[in-house]
């Protein structure tokens, strides 16, 4: 399994009138957290994409369990439990400065080649970034 925190600040257009962050900006919030998750361990998304390769989202899901507020230093906890294979899945943590989490997710992506929109496999060199993790 491999595991990886981002610190996050909320900043002011990341809220509702309430100054909760808004349920829409949790999405973005799991794109930092997975792409910062990937670049902690050598591999870069960009560089995927450029050898013609991406990862579009094919589900999301979301659980609200207690509002994030403005200007909170949030801790976004990025976990990949399987060794993926088309499809990767990310389990989301997000905690707020007290350590306590108020909200979860989950988003899985599959791996394309964008020259035609085909399925693929998930690229060798991410597999041997993320093998070391998952070795027992």
């Amino acid at each position: 399994m491999y595991i990886q925190e981002t610190k996050y600040r909320v900043r002011y257009a990341d809220t509702d009138q309430m100054g909760y962050v808004y349920y829409g900006n949790y999405a973005r919030l799991y794109e930092i957290g997975r792409v910062e998750a990937l670049r902690s361990l050598g591999f870069s998304y960009k560089e995927m994409e450029d050898s013609g390769v991406m990862m579009p989202v094919y589900e999301n899901h979301s659980k609200y369990i207690a509002p994030a507020l403005y200007d909170e230093l949030l801790t976004i906890r990025t976990t990949v439990k399987t060794i993926p294979s088309a499809r990767v899945v990310f389990h989301y943590e997000i905690l707020n400065s007290a350590d306590k989490i108020v909200h979860t997710g989950e988003t899985t992506l599959v791996f394309v080649k964008m020259e035609n929109n085909r399925l693929t496999t998930a690229p060798k060199d991410l597999l041997e970034k993320l093998n070391p993790f998952f070795e027992k």
